[in-house]
């Protein structure tokens, strides 16, 4: 297929570096290679281990990277053939990176989803290597006659080519003639040697030599939800709970809880995340804040799930019925919002896992079934699933749950503790759930060692916890977003929550309101995906001693919060969390995960880093900037010297640009080197908007 023959909008790309497939096709009977005259190595995106196949989300700028050299001073050219799903055929050419690794890349923005076939090719580029001597032999003097005979010579030849169109190869004859023309000097001959028409010619039909072509590779596309979103978290039971007369608490509902949705889409949240919706089982029932037993209407952890009502397909009776929990999901789409749900693959003492499925759990030489631990930790209330003792019926029946969840309008769940159940397990369940709904998603809450984080995502999760959470530094921070955005982006995409319903860092604890600001406006900018836990927006920053998570945890209780009151009184992030998801919405640049670059100041706690999307690879065809400068000291007034690498969006050094603080709706003139002031306690962030010069 042709694509130029094709309008820009049905293109499954877009892309600044595509070139006419017709005019540059090598032959298909070379063999596959990385080892001829011009080497193709390190190709990507790419997965480090294993045989899986890298991933990008509709609507993702990847950039399309290999190291190609040969031998001497001869100039190559590299390019990349994308095969969509849907059999469109496109070549783009790659620029080196001039980093002295030979590192070549393109970019282009994936508009389909599906399994995407690539490969590189790479040959010797006859113009580029005359061009490059002729310049320098013929201006110093050395050589002028030979030098103008050889270009002629390659001009007589693209000319010769009938599949160029006639036009062109007039001008290339027109060149030859002019080279050869003894009244024409050698400056006049330079004017064809540099001439930028002859250079574009080749530049989209080059004259090659040497083509090596690389072995053919796949490169998973999926639904943009799958790496774009803002989460909200939030216990259905909570909401529209009530205190009784006699002090007992009933519960809240599907139906309650669908009163709180139009507000978090109000904040601009994408989707809605729910923990276990199921039974929870009364044996070894956690009471608040944790304790090993449980008061009369303490309702116990959402994660001990399975009671005499059921178990992973059951709904909990005080929350409604399955037709309520449809009426939510159906409220949440409505709104703009898909509901996420909780996959905790473990059962409480009174699952019906226990008494139909024995050989499902470990039996320790005492009789009893081992509970679940994370040292020190000790899980009471739960039994962990021994995946090795039955696995055709555990897997047959993890599936059996999916499907019934998605069957229930469930596209999205977050997977509790993937890292404690087979790898295998989980890269067969995602595929087998995808090739019957591509569109499910799966995140990984796996906060453990980084080769298993990244396994789990290489073998199909969609999304990954990260450990953003416990980076709060400059110098943490440089390095972790460098890591997500350049180092694991083509099978990892890191959700960045703020918090959860088990995690308050000390940074939070400690770091007073202008810590929930800064947390929320990295997460927010840094990654397309971020989340927040309900009270975020309310600074619940109280931790139960000596942990590392809220006292009176919604976890083990019911909680009751005035959002209305909050936003009245102005003690809410609100309208904050508003204001950062209208940015992201605006911005094309943050919907992105790999465009990001640090910056530098002078000062140990000004983070500095800029998210850019060039106009060929954005929607709206426009280039988009955005600059990000926090104080990360949540106790403080910084100034410093920000210094900027401005050529990542086209700017030349020293030369000025406006920006606009898209929080404040200040502007200012900036160059490539500023002053900024940032107090913790008013502005502790500015998220700079870069003008389009008129």
């Amino acid at each position: 297929m042709v694509t130029t023959t094709r309008s820009a909008r049905s293109r499954p790309w877009r892309s600044a570096s595509a070139i006419p497939v017709r005019d540059a096709r090598p032959s298909l009977t070379e063999p596959p290679t990385t080892s001829r005259r011009v080497p193709l190595a390190q190709p990507a995106p790419s997965v480090p281990w294993g045989d899986f196949r890298p991933k990008a989300f509709t609507g993702e700028a990847v950039p399309f990277r290999v190291t190609a050299f040969r031998e001497g001073h001869d100039r190559i050219g590299v390019q990349v053939r994308l095969f969509a799903p849907s059999g469109d055929e496109s070549l783009h050419r790659l620029r080196p990176l001039l980093d002295g690794w030979d590192r070549w890349q393109a970019e282009v923005a994936v508009l389909e989803e599906g399994v995407w076939r690539f490969r590189f090719e790479a040959f010797g580029d006859d113009f580029a290597t005359w061009q490059h001597a002729a310049d320098v032999k013929i201006a110093a003097g050395v050589d002028p006659g030979l030098m103008r005979e050889l270009g002629a010579r390659l001009f007589d030849s693209a000319a010769a080519d009938k599949a160029r169109p006639s036009a062109e190869r007039r001008t290339l004859t027109a060149a030859a003639t002019t080279l050869r023309d003894v009244s024409v000097d050698d400056e006049g001959a330079l004017e064809v040697v540099r001439n930028p028409a002859l250079a574009e010619i080749f530049r989209v039909r080059p004259a090659m030599s040497l083509v090596t072509i690389g072995e053919e590779r796949e490169l998973l596309v999926e639904r943009a939800r799958a790496g774009v979103g803002a989460w909200y978290e939030l216990f259905p039971r909570s909401e529209g709970a009530r205190r009784m007369k006699d002090g007992s608490i009933k519960s809240g509902t599907f139906r309650t809880a669908m009163k709180r949705l139009p507000a978090v889409a109000a904040m601009g949240f994408d989707v809605v995340y729910l923990p276990p919706i199921h039974p929870i089982g009364h044996t070894n029932r956690k009471g608040r804040n944790n304790t090993l037993e449980a008061l009369p209407g303490d309702p116990g952890s959402p994660y001990a799930i399975g009671g005499p009502e059921g178990g992973h397909d059951a709904i909990h009776p005080d929350l409604g019925t399955p037709a309520d929990f449809r009426a939510f999901v159906r409220a949440a789409a409505g709104e703009g919002m898909e509901v996420a749900l909780d996959l905790a693959l473990q059962a409480s003492p009174d699952h019906p896992w226990v008494t139909e499925h024995p050989e499902w759990f470990t039996v320790l030489p005492d009789g009893t079934i081992a509970y679940a631990e994370n040292p020190p930790k000790k899980y009471q209330d739960i039994y962990p699933v021994n995946f090795d003792t039955d696995p055709d019926g555990i897997y047959a029946e993890v599936l059996r749950i999916v499907r019934h969840w998605v069957a229930q309008g469930v596209k999205i769940f977050r997977v509790d503790n993937p890292h404690t159940k087979p790898l295998q397990f989980w890269e067969w369940l995602i595929a087998t759930v995808n090739a019957e709904s591509p569109e499910v998603i799966f995140l990984s809450e796996a906060f453990t060692r980084p080769a298993v984080m990244q396994s789990l995502a290489a073998v199909g999760f969609q999304q990954s916890y990260s450990y953003f959470t416990w980076r709060n530094t400059k110098a943490e921070l440089e390095e972790f977003l460098t890591s997500i955005a350049h180092e694991t982006a083509d099978y990892m995409r890191p959700n960045l929550f703020v918090n959860t319903h088990d995690i308050l860092t000390e940074y939070l604890q400690y770091g007073g309101r202008a810590a929930y600001r800064i947390r929320a406006a990295i997460a927010a900018t840094a990654a397309p995906t971020y989340g927040v836990y309900a009270g975020y927006e309310l600074f619940e920053n109280v931790a139960r001693p000596g942990s590392e998570e809220n006292i009176d945890n919604e976890k083990y209780e019911y909680k009751f919060r005035d959002w209305a009151g909050a936003i009245e009184h102005g003690d809410s992030l609100a309208p904050f969390l508003t204001r950062l998801n209208e940015i992201r919405r605006a911005h094309p640049a943050l919907r992105q995960l790999r465009d990001l670059s640090i910056h530098w100041s002078d000062d140990d706690a000004i983070l500095v880093y800029s998210k850019h999307l060039d106009g060929a690879l954005s929607p709206d065809g426009r280039n988009d900037t955005i600059i990000v400068v926090v104080n990360t000291d949540a106790h403080s007034v910084r100034q410093t010297m920000v210094h900027l690498d401005t050529r990542v969006w086209g700017v030349e050094p020293g030369e000025p640009f406006e920006v606009e603080d898209l929080v404040t709706g200040a502007r200012w003139t900036w160059s490539d080197h500023n002053y900024v002031m940032l107090d913790a306690f008013t502005e502790p962030v500015h998220i700079l908007h870069v003008k389009e010069p008129r």
